[in-house]
C-alpha cells in the first residue's frame, strides 16, 4: 500500500503555517534590500538581477533529497512514490514560474530606478490584486475585517502616488522613475495572480499536501522563472558583462559575488516561505504577510540607505500597518467562533448520560 505522507494534526499544520509565516515574513524584509544595494552600488544588470531572486532553486533539491532517504528509510520504497507532482501541478508551476520570472524582471526594474521605501509600498499593493484573484479564482470568502485590510492598503498606495517623484533618485531621469512605478505596480498585480494560482492548484491535486510536495512544486516554479530570465541575460549579453561589472564594484569584486549569492539564497527561502502559507493556509494571507514586512522594509531602507521618508510615505506605513493588524484581529475572531460552534455541535451530538 503506497504511502501517503499528509498534515497529521491541526497543531502540525498550524506549526508549518507558523515556520513558513516566519521564513516568508524574514526573508522579504532583507530580499529587497540585499537587491536595491546591487543598484547603488553600481550594479546595471537588470535580467542579472531578476535572474538571481530564483536562481537559488538548486539548493531546494537538497532538502528533497534529504527527504527523499528519511521517507526511503522509514517507508521502504513505497515511501518515495508520492514525491512527484501530478501533471496538473506540473502545468501550474510551468505558468506560475514563467509569469514569476516577468514579475522578477519588472521588480528588478523598479528595484534599480526606485527608493527601496517607495518600491516596498508599491509591492505591499500586492495584497489588493491577491484580494481580488482569490475571489475570482479560489473563491475566498471576505469578513469586514479582510475587506477593511484591503481597502486600508489601497488607500495608502494611493497616496504613494499622489507624492510620486518627490523622491526620486539623484541622477535618476523623471520618464525612467515613471517606468520603475508602473512596472513595480504591474509586478504586484502578477504576483497576486500567482500566489492564488498557486493555491488554487494545491486545493484541486488529489495528491496529500506533504511539505516535499510543496517543495517541489516550488522548485519547478523557481527553475521555469530562471530559464525565462535566463534567457533574457542570454539576449542581453548579461554573462559577459559580469567579470567587468564585478571589477568596478564600488564595494569590491569580493562583496559583489557576495552579494549575488546572498540575495539567491534570501530569495529562494522567501519562495518556499510563499508557497507553504499559500498552500497551508491560503494565498490571502501569504499576500499579508508581504505587506506586513514590507512595511518593516521601508523603516530599514530608511536607516541603511538614508532614503528620504516624507508624510505621505508616513501616512502610507500607518494604513498598511493598520490593515495588517485589522486582518489578523479579525481572522482571530473567526477563528473563535468557528471553534466554538466546533464545541456546540460536539456537545449536541454527544448521547446524555
Amino acid at each position: 500500500m503506497e504511502s501517503q505522507v499528509a498534515i497529521a494534526s491541526p497543531t502540525m499544520k498550524k506549526f508549518l503555517i507558523i515556520i513558513n509565516s516566519i521564513l516568508l515574513f524574514t526573508t522579504n524584509c532583507a530580499g529587497p534590500l540585499i537587491t536595491r544595494l546591487y543598484f547603488i552600488r553600481g550594479g546595471s544588470r537588470i535580467w542579472l538581477s531578476c535572474s538571481i531572486i530564483t536562481a537559488g532553486f538548486p539548493l531546494t533539491l537538497f532538502l528533497l533529497i534529504i527527504s527523499y532517504f528519511y521517507r526511503r528509510k522509514s517507508d521502504g520504497p513505497e515511501g518515495t512514490k508520492i514525491m512527484f507532482m501530478t501533471r496538473n501541478l506540473f502545468i501550474a508551476s510551468l505558468i506560475s514560474g514563467l509569469v514569476t520570472g516577468i514579475v522578477d524582471y519588472f521588480y528588478a526594474f523598479g528595484s534599480a530606478k526606485l527608493p527601496v521605501s517607495t518600491s516596498s509600498l508599491l509591492i505591499s499593493t500586492q495584497l489588493v490584486f491577491t484580494a481580488i484573484f482569490a475571489f475570482l479564482i479560489v473563491k475566498q470568502k471576505f469578513t469586514s475585517y479582510s475587506i477593511n485590510a484591503v481597502v486600508l492598503l489601497t488607500l495608502g498606495a494611493g497616496i504613494l502616488a499622489l507624492g510620486a517623484g518627490s523622491d526620486r533618485p539623484a541622477g535618476e531621469s523623471s520618464k525612467a522613475y515613471i517606468i520603475g512605478f508602473i512596472m513595480t505596480l504591474v509586478a504586484a498585480l502578477l504576483y497576486g495572480f500567482v500566489l492564488a494560482l498557486n493555491e488554487v492548484s494545491f486545493r484541486k491535486t488529489k495528491r496529500a499536501i506533504a511539505f516535499t510536495l510543496i517543495l517541489e512544486f516550488q522548485m519547478m516554479m523557481c527553475f521555469f522563472a530562471t530559464a525565462f530570465c535566463v534567457t533574457g541575460m542570454l539576449i542581453n549579453k548579461d554573462f559577459q558583462a559580469i567579470p567587468r561589472e564585478a571589477k568596478e564594484f564600488e564595494l569590491g569584486e569580493g562583496k559583489y559575488y557576495m552579494i549575488m549569492v546572498l540575495s539567491a539564497i534570501l530569495w529562494q527561502i522567501f519562495f518556499v516561505g510563499a508557497v507553504g502559507v499559500t498552500c497551508y493556509s491560503s494565498a490571502l494571507l501569504s499576500g499579508i504577510l508581504i505587506a506586513a514586512s514590507l512595511s518593516v522594509t521601508e523603516v530599514l531602507a530608511v536607516i541603511f540607505f538614508h532614503e528620504k521618508f516624507g508624510g505621505e510615505k508616513g501616512f502610507s506605513l500607518a494604513l498598511s500597518l493598520w490593515g495588517f493588524v485589522s486582518y489578523f484581529y479579525g481572522e482571530t475572531k473567526l477563528n473563535k467562533k468557528m471553534k466554538n460552534i466546533a464545541i456546540a455541535a460536539e456537545m449536541t451530538q454527544s448521547p446524555p448520560i
